[in-house]
């Protein structure tokens, strides 16, 4: 069954009454297909000019979990698949907006239980039952973020569906009209938005998707070349260059694919820029330079097969590899897993880079999960880490701000007793683990390591992606950038040394024990080594230098 219509405008549109469990699984699908062309500005609408921007790519990964579920019972009634689309969502939730889209598609599924079609009514019942679920499921919702669009939008379609002879039609485009000017309007509503010129990501990105559902309805789809119209803001898309040095181990985003291109002369710039927006993780290599006749690609994608045809048409093929992330996933997991002996408790960690990944394995930490800025690992990942702990006691450290949330939502699902201790960051992450205590017991121990967390001082270093000005700091684009505790921008300059002391002068070092410097992957060993000296000879306190081996961060300090 298609969606019906009493109703041909002059124009040729046609007024949608009602849709089947098909045409509510290709309203979605269409609506993640225009979230996934997107994602670079998704990404770019950073309050901190730093280069982690990944709100669009956790809701990318996000919908495509939901769609890919709700695909399994395609023709069904409107509540299996909207029930499939929310267990799919909550699956493959990352980071704290797709935690909320997981929670907007749980009360959606609710409001449609034991229901055939979606009508105009049955859409603004959904709504606003998934804008009070989203709401209901965070301690501190925060308003001018994608909390508002979602409640102003069920607002919206709520008054449309009472009027006569509403359709569904109008009732989602009167919850799209809503979407964007709300989107527009949250930087009015959070000063952290207006001091940095930006909307909230979060939000366009729901926006985004319900528009993409709206043209599936309305014929504005019209395939591989539709697109969103975005909320205007006032940057650039972000285009993330690649890292210099690859961690061991790569965190899972669809298909891990290399391959060699030859041919008699290789542009190696314009190959980066064509395939910098066609997935993550890339790196173009030719020995350093602009030009040769041989270049190695690597790329994470969900389409290699378009990767490929592109460089085909460049020149010839070599030692072409595709494996699928989520497998190789599974079995690094698996692998941490087949080493370990029952213990008491299991303590789950999250971290990206070779460096960290030895500190939490030194200090005792049971199993690590890659992931961290940029690559949030999914609510399933962390899952099925928990279950293959060897305890039925298990202590999670998110280790970021933006998976916090995600791990929160591992309890429920699992059959073990799982505490989260709310790490955001590296260095608190480390603390906790110190203060763990093998004859205390997981709920003790919890509490300690909560406990541990509060004094602890971070500092992330990097490079600035775009002008700003926050706190009174003006930063230009390409300068180092110095940001205490993921809240507050307190340092900015060209100089890397002179930006880090100038971050440890704000935060007080003076009165401090100790300080660590986890240096990044683009950082040489040389360099880090020389502002340890700095620090040192400045405030003559122990510091101590870790290679963290991070992407995106040149250093992440903690301050004890």
């Amino acid at each position: 069954m298609t969606p019906r219509s009493n109703t041909t405008l002059p124009e040729g549109e046609t007024r949608v009454q009602f849709a089947d469990g098909k045409a509510f699984t290709k309203m979605f699908s269409v609506g993640t297909r225009w979230l996934e062309r997107a994602v670079p500005d998704i990404n770019a609408i950073n309050v901190f000019p730093v280069p982690d921007g990944d709100t669009g790519t956790n809701m990318l990964l996000t919908m495509r979990s939901a769609v890919e579920e709700a695909g399994t019972h395609n023709g069904e009634a409107v509540g299996v698949v909207a029930r499939s689309m929310a267990y799919g969502a909550l699956m493959g939730a990352r980071g704290n907006s797709g935690v909320i889209l997981s929670q907007f598609w749980r009360g959606f599924a609710d409001a449609l239980e034991g229901k055939e079609t979606l009508d105009g009514k049955a859409l603004a019942d959904a709504l606003s039952k998934a804008a009070a679920t989203a709401y209901g499921g965070l301690v501190h919702p925060v308003e001018g973020t994608i909390l508002t669009v979602l409640r102003n939008s069920a607002e919206a379609a709520t008054t449309a569906a009472g009027q006569e002879d509403a359709t569904l039609l109008d009732v989602l485009d009167a919850a799209v009209k809503s979407a964007r000017d709300t989107v527009a309007s949250t930087p009015d509503l959070l000063p952290v938005l207006r001091e940095a010129g930006v909307v909230d990501a979060g939000a366009q990105g729901f926006y985004v998707l319900l528009d993409g559902a709206l043209s599936s309805l309305n014929g504005r789809d019209k395939g591989p070349k539709s697109a969103p119209e975005l909320v205007a803001v006032q940057i650039e898309p972000l285009h993330q260059s690649p890292s210099s040095a690859a961690t061991q181990v790569e965190v899972p985003y669809g298909y891990c694919t290399n391959f060699v291109l030859q041919a008699k002369s290789l542009d190696v710039d314009k190959i980066s820029r064509r395939l910098r927006d066609k997935g993550q993780s890339l790196v173009v290599s030719a020995n350093g330079t602009t030009s040769a006749s041989v270049v190695r690609v690597h790329i994470h994608t969900f389409k290699p097969g378009q990767i490929l045809d592109f460089a085909s048409r460049l020149g010839t093929l070599h030692q072409i590899e595709i494996h699928n992330m989520d497998d190789q996933y599974e079995e690094y997991i698996k692998l941490q897993r087949s080493k370990l002996p029952q213990v008491d408790t299991a303590i789950v960690t999250i971290a990206t880079g070779d460096g960290l990944f030895d500190v939490f394995s030194s200090l005792g930490a049971t199993i690590v999960v890659p992931g961290g800025q940029t690559m949030n690992p999914s609510v399933r990942q962390i899952l099925q880490a928990v279950d293959l702990a060897p305890s039925d006691h298990v202590i999670l450290l998110p280790n970021n701000k933006n998976i916090v949330l995600t791990a929160g939502q591992v309890d429920e699902l699992s059959d073990k007793k799982v505490h989260v201790v709310p790490t955001r960051t590296i260095p608190q992450g480390i603390a906790a683990l110190l203060a763990f205590n093998y004859d205390l017991g997981a709920d003790e121990n919890a509490r300690a390591m909560t406990d541990a967390i509060q004094n602890v001082n971070t500092i992330e270093i990097a490079r600035a992606v775009r002008k700003s000005e926050m706190n009174g700091t003006k930063v230009r684009k390409g300068q180092y950038i110095a940001i205490r505790n993921d809240k507050q921008l307190i340092a900015a300059g060209d100089q890397l040394e002179s930006v880090v002391l100038e971050a440890l002068e704000q935060v007080g070092t003076a009165e401090a024990e100790l300080v660590t410097l986890y240096w990044g992957s683009e950082v040489e060993s040389i360099t880090a080594q020389s502002i340890r000296d700095s620090v040192h000879e400045r405030y003559g306190i122990e510091v101590e230098l870790v290679n963290g081996g991070q992407p995106h961060y040149e250093f992440i300090i903690s301050v004890e």
